[in-house]
């Protein structure tokens, strides 16, 4: 018996890792093949990126590079399609809510293979989303759903799916952080890009913040992208930032002219363990990224996020995060009360455990061999 496990960029190598780790300790699980669309293309994708992972290097890279959503999205369909005809697997598994997701669980379901879809259900009810889009119609066509949080169950009940199909097993992005973050804990991180700013903010005596924003509709608007670089600067009049920045976002900061001042520290894009070793001891931050809302509430890291509206509501309403909208006055708001230490106390929600990807393999490896 085989399974497809599919990942198109970087995010999705987080979610499959813990999978993987957990089909290589259950001795009756099926076989299992990574397939990397190569939907992005990126160069700290070495081996010592899988080797952080736990996880071998993938089976097939498909080159699928990038283009328009449309183009995109056939480039994968057709690449996927060839490779099931050329090795039909039993099963495919998808996570998250990317181009290659969506492609690769149209073409499974038309070659009558069916679909597992690892963070089902999750909705933002925003359709200028490209991710909700691609949520959605893999939702529609999937066989099994493997979900996150309580209202994801309740979104795929309410969109007609069957209780049975239905499993509410944690998620993997949480078991990743927990593992990544026990193994940062033996780690040598003075080599990593940040490890000095962090180490002198220490030895002042300083807290700090982090900064992620990526989003279109944040980044791409001239008004709104210098109306949250405001709050940015006034936050940082009292707490450090540092702020890696996505490349879209630091040619639209060149190209509307935007100063964050003085106080925000502009570093390039991170490797994942890199990354977590910067945020994990942050006072505060300050996102729009979906995977970090969670991540964050893993670990108990206060968030704020720079959105109107989050497909993850249980990091809310349960976690350490807060949605603050785009309004630089109600970013201030919360940021300055988690500095003051009024922000709220947030708990780690329901079977975010770091044992999801065990859960997930029980389940198909039953159902996959009947």
């Amino acid at each position: 018996m085989l399974i497809y496990l599919v990942a198109g960029a970087r995010p999705n190598f987080m979610k499959i890792a813990p999978i993987v780790r957990a089909l290589q300790a259950r001795p009756d699980a099926p076989a299992f093949k990574i397939i990397h669309t190569g939907q992005h293309y990126d160069r700290e994708m070495n081996d010592v990126f899988f080797e952080e992972l736990g996880i071998p290097q993938p089976d097939v890279f498909m080159a699928a590079g990038g283009g328009s959503h449309a183009q995109q999205t056939a480039k994968i369909m057709i690449g996927f399609e060839e490779l099931c005809t050329a090795a039909r697997p039993d099963a495919v598994l998808v996570v998250g809510d990317v181009n290659s997701t969506l492609a690769c669980s149209i073409v499974a379901k038309k070659l009558n293979i069916p679909v597992a879809h690892v963070e089902a259900g999750l909705r933002s009810f925003d359709m200028a989303m490209p991710e909700e889009i691609n949520r959605l119609v893999t939702d529609s066509i999937s066989d099994w759903f493997f979900v996150t949080e309580p209202s994801a169950v309740e979104h795929l009940r309410r969109e007609g799916k069957k209780d049975d199909a239905i499993h509410y097993v944690g998620h993997v992005m949480v078991d990743n952080v927990l593992y990544q973050a026990d193994k940062l804990g033996h780690a040598d991180t003075s080599a990593f890009e940040t490890s000095a700013w962090k180490a002198a903010r220490a030895q002042a005596g300083q807290r700090y913040g982090v900064v992620t924003l990526h989003r279109p509709s944040n980044v791409d608007d001239a008004a709104t992208f210098t109306r949250i670089a405001g709050a940015l600067k006034e936050i940082a009049v009292d707490l450090p930032l540092i702020f890696p920045v996505h490349p879209r976002t630091r040619a639209n900061l060149e190209k509307f002219g935007i100063d964050l001042g003085p106080n925000v520290t502009l570093a390039g894009p991170q490797a994942y363990m890199a990354f977590l070793n910067l945020w994990k001891d942050a006072a505060v931050v300050l996102t729009d990224s979906g995977g970090l809302q969670e991540e964050t509430t893993a670990l108990g890291v206060p968030c704020v996020t720079i959105r109107e509206n989050t497909e993850r509501p249980v990091t809310v309403d349960e976690g350490s995060n807060v949605l603050a909208g785009t309004d630089p006055a109600a970013i201030l708001l919360e940021a300055r009360k988690i500095l003051r230490g009024e922000g709220k106390q947030g708990r780690r929600p329901h079977l975010w455990d770091g044992r999801a990807a065990e859960r997930i393999v029980d389940i198909l490896t039953k159902e996959i061999r009947g």
